[in-house]
């Protein structure tokens, strides 16, 4: 599949968290050939690519584009998109191309731009250039960083039976201000029953101390008791 125009250009730039949403990770918008189209199609909404998204390995991104098409959400009513709708992308590889095909449930009524084609050469590097950029970060969401990394590291969810990420164990800000917290959510699978059961660890973050030894605190205090009985189950 080759485009018929030259090709899109994708550029991502960090948006702050939306103070009313529920969700206090900060986000990312897209731009295409320097446009948010996104705020073009649906207006004053909440942008749904959160920070917390880029923290796992390349191929957990939710702009990763591979052979298998991608349904991804970009934004919503803050609410749930199923139910009071949004717009969204569908993100697929041809070779060297990248594709992206739009839907809008929040007001079919509104034109949908084209289909987008960008070259692959420079999409992927786009994707790791902010990923890698860190000089946003508040306290919180290094420590959310940092958290995701020491228990990867650590093989945490291997040795403790949980599945494996990013479905079965993330890392996301709970809260900013004085209420600053990352949430470390997993599932552990039970062989004999079949299910999994989900659970949650939650650390503050406070500025009394360097958000380095706060996380390497809280993992250590982890690293060694059976989440089955020191986290909270959900």
């Amino acid at each position: 599949m080759e485009p018929s125009e030259p090709f899109d250009v994708l550029s991502l730039r960090h948006a702050p968290a939306d103070p009313c949403s529920w969700r206090a990770s900060a986000r990312f918008r897209v731009l295409i050939d320097g446009v948010d189209v996104v705020e073009t199609i649906h207006p004053d909404s909440d942008a749904s690519l959160l920070r917390d998204m880029l923290i796992g390995p390349p191929e957990s991104w939710p702009l990763t584009a591979g052979t298998e098409p991608r349904r991804v959400e970009l934004s919503n009513n803050y609410c749930d998109s199923g139910c009071c709708g949004g717009v969204f992308v569908t993100v697929e590889r041809c070779g060297g191309l990248v594709v992206w095909t739009w839907e809008n449930t929040d007001d079919v009524r509104v034109p949908l731009p084209p289909d987008c084609h960008f070259d692959a050469v420079q999409y992927d590097p786009e994707l790791d250039r902010f990923a890698a950029d860190h000089s946003w970060e508040e306290p919180v969401d290094t420590a959310a960083r940092l958290l995701a990394r020491e228990l990867a590291a650590r093989d945490w969810h291997q040795r403790w039976n949980c599945l494996a990420p990013p479905w079965g164990l993330g890392v996301s800000v709970r809260g900013r201000g004085e209420e600053a917290g990352v949430t470390m959510w997993f599932r552990v699978e039970d062989a004999v029953l079949a299910t999994a059961s989900h659970f949650r660890y939650t650390m503050a973050v406070t500025g009394a101390d360097p958000v380095e030894d706060q996380v390497r605190r809280f993992v250590e205090g982890i690293d060694t008791s059976d989440p089955r009985s020191t986290a909270q189950a959900l």
